[in-house]
């Protein structure tokens, strides 16, 4: 029922009320002047219309209510709610009490109305209970494969220190007594995020269960002052939740130096094991060795856009993997799709088959963010990320980008969205077609991520997986342009 049928249902109950009271206005004491009218009897209050009890009749069924009156006049029964001060009163409150001028509506209207809010409400709580659960899976996945490649790195370390048993007996226990301490570390840390995410589910099956059980007052004044109480909380919990993304702790340095030590043992021993690991000459440090253990990254949808600029990557494309029916502009930035072929040098890198193009930056580690222009793309393109082992050659599955295990990206044709990896379609749900789509890549945690900038930065999909080559932004055209966004 719209408002506006309620405000018209509010009116012609006060309009029935006024029309009333002036009818048996001689009845109504009153003093003028020095002289005063004694007061007769005033009549019993007036009834709703047919109109408007058959009207709030076809509201929601609720139970009869046990009747209460307005303690501003004279018992009047409560036929109305204001929702500026979150209670029930009678039909002359928002004309003549405290409440004139005040959002008033029929009570079941209202009734209704918060029904129709905690249900937007709890969906919101199984969102989030979806994504704590998801989180949970992802830390304690997390935590299985850090034992798992914590057991698989002392075995090695094992087998590469048996020829300096002699030398390196005490070497063997301070390197293995690092992994364990690092895992130890990043294991509690894992399972304090694991505990974390379980006492957040259990808040908000809680919450979900006190809001079932107000669903399921059938007194519609009980139900509303139930909703009143919770409201604020109800208000928190839409604060949209962190999605963790558990950062793999890697031992690889440490078997790098151990494959390095058997040239240098003599002076090496005179230094502590934990300065010699920090010397990127010996372990080739990455990324994730240098952070904590049990680092997680986490992020919020939406997300400040100013967080993914610390990041910012200008990728230009690549002219020797350009299509012959696409052409780049001077800055290597845009890219746009020609009425003819162009005569390019035929190469193993272009394609021949698909208007596809890789970026020439490719990224091995580290994060990194690029934003893509789709504003002259036209009805349909794919942007996303590709291994250079992609195919080049022909239009098979494993050159589309896609469609193989060594590319990802999100396509839109017409009015559909899709995310696309080894063939697998993901439907995307795209309120407001993007004119600029921000990429964000963290090869360490696995995590590619693409967000509609226009939008606020609303997140659209991220893919999870373990990068194992470089990655290259890519791009397939339908027509138009595509261009990148220069950040830096």
């Amino acid at each position: 029922m719209s408002a506006e049928y309620g405000t018209a249902n509010i009116s012609k109950i006060i309009t029935t009320t006024f029309s009333a009271l002036f009818k048996h206005k001689s009845q109504i004491p009153y003093q003028y002047g020095k002289h005063s009218v004694p007061a007769r009897p005033l009549q019993p209050h007036l009834r709703f219309p047919a109109s408007a009890r058959a009207a709030m009749a076809q509201l929601q069924p609720w139970a009869a209510a046990e009747p209460r009156g307005c303690t501003l006049h004279s018992g009047r029964p409560l036929e109305l709610f204001c929702g500026d001060c979150g209670c029930c009163v009678c039909a002359l409150c928002p004309a003549l009490g405290p409440h004139r001028g005040h959002d008033a509506r029929l009570l079941l209207q209202a009734a209704r109305d918060k029904q129709e809010l905690l249900t937007v409400y709890l969906r919101n709580l199984e969102v989030r209970k979806e994504q704590q659960a998801g989180n949970r899976r992802s830390v304690e996945q997390a935590a299985a494969e850090l034992k798992a490649h914590a057991s698989t790195s002392k075995q090695q370390l094992l087998d590469r220190v048996t020829q300096l048993q002699l030398l390196l007996q005490e070497e063997e226990r301070l390197a293995r007594s690092v992994i364990d301490e690092k895992t130890q570390q990043a294991l509690e840390a894992h399972g304090q995020q694991v505990q974390s995410c379980q006492e957040e589910l259990a808040a908000l099956e809680s919450f979900s269960r006190r809001i079932r059980e107000i669903q399921q007052c059938r007194d519609p004044i009980q139900f509303l002052e139930k909703c009143t109480e919770i409201e604020k909380e109800m208000q928190d919990s839409r604060r949209q939740p962190e999605q963790w993304h558990p950062i793999p702790l890697s031992f690889e340095h440490i078997l790098n130096y151990y494959s390095y030590l058997m040239k240098f043992l003599q002076s090496i021993l005179r230094k502590p094991l934990e300065v010699r690991l920090k010397e990127d000459v010996f372990t080739s440090l990455n990324a994730t060795s240098k952070r904590d253990p049990g680092t997680m990254l986490k992020t919020v949808t939406p997300v400040d856009r100013m967080l993914f600029l610390k990041h910012a990557r200008s990728p230009t494309w690549e002219y020797d993997s350009l299509h012959p029916r696409l052409k780049l502009s001077d800055d290597r930035l845009v890219v746009s799709c020609s009425w003819r072929r162009i005569l390019y040098p035929c190469g193993p890198q272009r394609f021949d088959k698909l208007w596809q193009v890789l970026s020439r930056d490719a990224f091995l580690s580290g994060s990194h963010y690029w934003e893509v222009d789709l504003l002259h793309a036209g009805a349909g393109w794919w942007i996303g990320a590709a291994y250079p082992s992609i195919g080049r050659k022909g239009d098979s599955e494993s050159c589309r980008l896609g469609w193989n295990r060594a590319s990802w990206c999100i396509k839109k044709f017409d009015l559909e969205y899709w995310a696309f990896h080894k063939g697998e379609r993901i439907p995307l749900l795209v309120e407001d077609d993007p004119d600029r789509i921000g990429v964000f890549l963290d090869y360490e945690a696995g995590i590619l991520s693409f967000y509609n900038v226009t939008d606020g930065m609303t997140h659209l999909h991220t893919f999870r997986c373990k990068f194992t080559e470089p990655v290259y932004p890519a791009l397939r055209l339908w027509e138009g342009s595509i261009g990148i966004w220069k950040l830096t």
